[in-house]
């Protein structure tokens, strides 16, 4: 799992992504999904109307990883607790891109 402020390329993408978030939960085709990661352009920074939600499969390449400490470490440890636990509850939400190489945005 990145941390916030990584910087990948998606697949088939020609624009740098900033991680903004992890786990996001959102609406996705009338249901509740979550997604890995919730990202903005770089350099621009977070358009609200330009939000990108993917996953971890999504990502071409990392550029960049974002800071890293013992809260970071504390958070991915909780956070793959509730994966096993909440998570698999929730459908992970799809971005299309075994199929067409888009990212679910809003």
């Amino acid at each position: 799992m990145l941390s916030i402020g990584s910087i990948v390329y998606l697949s088939e993408g020609n624009q740098k992504i900033m991680v903004l978030n992890r786990g996001p939960l959102v609406e996705q085709e009338g249901q509740k999904v979550y997604f890995d990661y919730t990202g903005a352009l770089y350099p621009q920074g977070l358009d609200p109307e330009q939000v990108y939600y993917f996953n971890d499969e999504d990502i071409d390449e990392v550029i960049f990883e974002g800071f890293k400490d013992e809260e970071e470490t504390r958070f991915i440890k909780l956070y793959e607790k509730w994966l096993e636990k909440e998570g698999s509850k929730i459908k992970k939400g799809n971005t299309g891109s075994s199929k067409d190489n888009q990212t679910f945005g809003f």
